[in-house]
């Protein structure tokens, strides 16, 4: 290696300790106090000052859009994510995802635990979120006909590797165990089409029944959930995340309240808690 060649370490590490640290991202911004660098004096979402400007200004769900979005929803996208925010919040005990999330909070496991489990569980392809994204992938692929729906529920397709998912087992968006549309499910999809009157939610309504007998099962709330998360602009990663985010405030106040109930009050696997001879494990 000849002199002009060398390497000067000194100079590439004073180099590297004055390199400015940046983290990108297009939906935050941050100005530091001026005695304090690693506080912010103010913070920006997609250009809006958020504690001077948005706070006193836009809802939760506005904001919740906005963030997701990087824009504004209009006052009917800001309703209907509203509307399904509320009737997916608390799937109730019959949920899996909140079941875990019980199991956890009459088990005395730690708060973050019990969230941890519902999201575990609510994130698989039976009344999860996977099946909520591979619904979303089935509006992208068959949008508004319903031949091309017809052909994909009465065929649905193999994944060519089982990864971290198996072959989904059921069409997706529709009630395995079903016998007809459970009440709650019609009720939100006949009150979210009040604020998409000609998108992916109107052309499920109107094809409910045809949809349903290609599946040959009724249409389940992540049909619904799907269908709404199309019309609202979401892509299959956003639903997702969103469709685990929006139904954590159920398993959080479930856990709570078996927590305060106990174990001894909880119906589920209380037999097996009981020891037939107790000598037996002492000694």
């Amino acid at each position: 290696m000849s002199e002009n060649q060398e390497i000067n370490h000194s100079q590439i590490k004073e180099k590297v300790s004055h390199k400015q640290e940046v983290i990108h991202s297009q939906i935050w911004e941050e100005i530091p106090e001026k005695n304090n660098p690693f506080a912010a004096a103010g913070c920006y979402c997609c250009g809006y000052d958020v504690y001077g400007d948005l706070l006193d200004k836009v809802s939760w769900i506005e904001y919740l859009y906005l963030l997701f979005k990087q824009d504004r929803p209009t006052a009917e996208e800001a309703k209907l994510l509203e509307g399904l925010a509320i009737a997916i919040a608390n799937p109730g005990p019959r949920d899996y995802s909140v079941r875990a999330a019980m199991c956890a909070g009459v088990g005395g496991s730690t708060y973050a635990s019990a969230l941890i489990a519902a999201l575990g569980v609510g994130a698989g392809q039976y009344s999860g979120s996977r099946e909520v994204g591979i619904a979303m992938a089935y509006w992208q692929e068959c949008g508004t006909s319903l031949v091309a729906w017809q052909e994909r529920l009465k065929h649905l397709p193999q994944e060519e590797r089982a990864d971290v998912w198996l072959p989904i087992e059921h069409p997706p968006g529709f009630d395995l165990h079903g016998v007809s549309c459970a009440t709650p499910v019609q009720q939100t999809l006949t009150f979210l089409v009040k604020f998409s009157s000609s998108g992916a939610l109107a052309w499920l309504q109107t094809n409910q029944l045809q949809l349903e007998n290609a599946a040959d099962c009724p249409l389940a709330m992540t049909g619904v959930i799907a269908a709404a998360m199309i019309d609202l602009g979401f892509s299959i990663p956003q639903g997702e995340m969103l469709y685990l985010l929006l139904r954590l405030p159920g398993a959080a106040v479930h856990a709570l309240e078996q927590e305060k109930y106990g174990w001894r009050r909880y119906p589920f696997f209380a037999a097996g808690l009981e020891l037939e001879n107790a000598s037996a494990v002492t000694n």
